[in-house]
């Protein structure tokens, strides 16, 4: 229970800091008549969801590092195999991060507004 209301805290938080970026951005597009209002909300989304995803994998790793430890103090003669699966549960892990970094890049650098 204290750890989704701290992630729902820090959410709003993030929202907070950022939703000025959004607003300046919808503004300027009001005040000359272009449609790159939408860019700020795209920058929005793409921040929230790459530190989303930083946090559902860095979860996941504390979670598979814990199973790992608990594995290698129960039975030591094993650590080897238990080694290799975790490195390999890592790297797949991880690679979650890196697919969202890349959904958020090409959120952030094809648009078709050309903001940049």
């Amino acid at each position: 229970m204290k750890k989704s209301l701290l992630l729902v805290l820090f959410s709003l938080i993030a929202v907070a800091i950022s939703a000025p970026v959004a607003l300046a951005d919808q503004a300027a597009a009001a005040a000359t008549g272009g449609g790159k209002g939408v860019y700020g909300l795209v920058a929005l989304g793409a921040g929230l969801g790459i530190g989303f995803a930083a946090l559902g994998t860095g979860i996941g790793q504390g979670i598979a590092a814990n199973g790992a430890l608990e594995g290698i103090s129960r039975n030591p003669g094993v650590s080897g195999k238990i080694m290799t699966t975790m490195i390999i549960a890592f790297a797949m892990i991880e690679s979650l991060a890196i697919y969202a970094l890349v959904v958020s890049l090409i959120l952030l650098f094809v648009n078709p507004y050309k903001i940049f």
